[in-house]
């Protein structure tokens, strides 16, 4: 008798990720891109995020539909993916420069999170701030 419950609950689980996949509601968030190095002006690009969904895959979907935004990460074994450039400007450890994830939410306080692009997940009508800078 144990065994219906447990072959019903393994089935729901193998519909579950196909549900989750198939959510097609979006919130929109925009990309501010910001050089404090070279002191130019901010320039911000408008995309959408799944429901849920990961700022990588925005930045992914926000690169395939702008050409004036591409952007490059690397793999880390232990921390997942961190941004390496955008915009043809790449971090240095020589130079000592990076690119900031810092996030200005809607009611306009500035947060760094504490995680990176393939962990951070996009509220509703944030503003991401891509900013390059020194440590």
């Amino acid at each position: 008798m144990m065994m219906v419950p447990a072959l019903l609950s393994a089935a729901l689980l193998l519909l579950l990720p196909g549900t989750l996949t198939e959510q097609s509601e979006s919130i929109s968030i925009d990309v501010v891109v910001e050089n404090s190095l070279l002191g130019t002006a901010p320039v911000t690009f408008s995309t959408r995020v799944v429901y849920r969904g990961i700022l990588l895959g925005a930045l992914k979907r926000l690169m395939d539909s702008n050409a004036n935004f591409k952007f490059t990460y690397t793999e880390d074994p232990n921390y997942g993916p961190y941004l390496e450039s955008v915009n043809g400007v790449a971090g240095s450890n020589k130079d000592r420069t990076y690119w900031e994830l810092l996030v200005r939410t809607p009611y306009g306080k500035i947060i760094r999170p504490d995680v990176g692009i393939g962990c951070y997940i996009p509220g509703a009508n944030e503003q991401i701030i891509l900013k390059f800078t020194k440590w």
